[in-house]
């Protein structure tokens, strides 16, 4: 039945009034032709090969939304909804006459806001590790005791505090060339691949690429693919201290050694110089018990052959 002929039902109380289906079928066509483009937070998820459609629900403070997507078309889109993800929708309201539900028919799905760029990292993360660029075997060593070591970081950030005060604290014979760039905005790659070639040229024995915390949008600088690549080639090695204890970088991936603060890589790169001082004793120790030891093996010796006649009897 057509909406045109429920207007004129309703004008005229005479008219045989509607049936379930048919009211069902009149509001199925209405919300049909109603095209929205919705934003949310996912609250449930209900994906299971197999099934026809992919379920899910989205909510906001007051309202919750039941949604479903042709399951072909869901898988075509390449994202991996989780609870809590803000999603943006296109799609229409639909109805199920025969249970008399509605619900959201979803025909594009995309992720908003810092899922997006979370959505992005992974993505990158996904083609970097397919490339072989955070392979173990890949990474270049740490030198045990470098007394050159070069600071990529913002000069007016803590983190370069953070490194100079640990650094003088364990190992003040070392050397500690900065070099002072932004690690915000949109060209902070740009001059963070600059710093560390600043380092290189310096001929620094290791880099320390670090930044305070911050929120996921500050750290994306370290997301970058060109500086992922400019860390990867990096004949010098590079050791990351971005940003606080969960937080993980597409930096932190392929760099040669993940220290989880500034603070941490600084002490990834510098021994104490008690401890040192305590190593030398310790190989002081035992360089002489192996040098008392021969002395004892050749006196033995050498009086085993004074006992020999060809010694003895002239």
């Amino acid at each position: 039945m057509l909406a045109s002929q429920v207007e004129q039902q309703q004008g005229d109380d005479e008219k045989k009034p509607l049936s379930i289906s048919e009211a069902l079928d009149v509001a199925k066509g209405s919300l049909e032709k109603l095209k929205l483009r919705v934003l949310g937070e996912v609250s449930e998820v209900n994906v299971k090969p197999g099934y026809a459609n992919a379920y899910f629900t989205l909510k906001d403070e007051t309202g919750t939304l039941p949604c479903q997507m042709w399951h072909d078309r869901f898988e075509k889109c390449g994202i991996t909804l989780e609870v809590g993800m803000m999603v943006e929708l296109v799609g229409r309201f639909s109805l199920y006459p025969k249970k008399g539900r509605m619900h959201f028919q979803v025909f594009a799905i995309s992720v908003a806001g810092e899922g997006m760029l979370r959505q992005q990292v992974a993505m990158l993360q996904r083609k970097l590790e397919a490339e072989g660029l955070m392979a173990p075997e890949r990474k270049v060593p740490v030198p045990a005791y470098p007394m050159k070591i070069g600071v990529v970081t913002s000069p007016r950030g803590d983190a370069i505090h953070d490194v100079l005060r640990t650094t003088r604290r364990r190992f003040p014979l070392a050397h500690i060339y900065v070099a002072g760039v932004p690690v915000e905005g949109a060209r902070a790659p740009e001059y963070i691949v600059e710093g560390m070639r600043a380092c290189f040229r310096a001929r620094v024995e290791v880099i320390l690429l670090v930044r305070g915390g911050g929120s996921y949008e500050d750290l994306m600088p370290f997301n970058d693919e060109q500086l992922a690549r400019a860390i990867v080639k990096c004949p010098i090695p590079v050791v990351t201290g971005i940003g606080h204890e969960p937080d993980t970088t597409i930096a932190d991936l392929v760099g040669d050694l993940r220290a989880s603060t500034p603070t941490g890589a600084a002490e990834a790169v510098t021994v104490q110089t008690s401890q040192l001082a305590a190593q030398l004793r310790s190989t002081g120790a035992h360089i002489a018990q192996r040098q008392q030891q021969r002395i004892q093996h050749a006196t033995l010796s050498l009086d085993r052959y004074a006992t020999r006649p060809i010694f003895k009897d002239p």
